[in-house]
């Protein structure tokens, strides 16, 4: 099997986003992590592609940095460009 996979280019897009709305907010981990109840290497470990998330985890992250899930959805695609 040669190559890479055909979705690791975007997850590591997502990785990058999910960053971008976090930091865009002005909030940490830690409180991302806070507002979700989690902990800080929760938030580091998906942000680093080390954890999937599904759907329930992402919207609350949305709503911990306050974006839209939708928003963030139509920024993924447009980052494809």
């Amino acid at each position: 099997m040669g190559g890479k996979r055909p979705w690791d280019q975007r997850r590591l897009r997502l990785q990058k986003l999910l960053r971008d709305v976090r930091l865009e907010a002005g909030l940490k981990q830690e409180e991302v992590a806070e507002r979700i109840g989690s902990d800080q290497s929760f938030v580091s470990r998906y942000e680093r592609g080390e954890r999937r998330l599904d759907l329930v985890e992402l919207e609350a992250i949305c709503a911990a940095c306050e974006v839209k899930l939708v928003e963030l959805v139509r920024r993924f695609a447009a980052s494809k460009r």
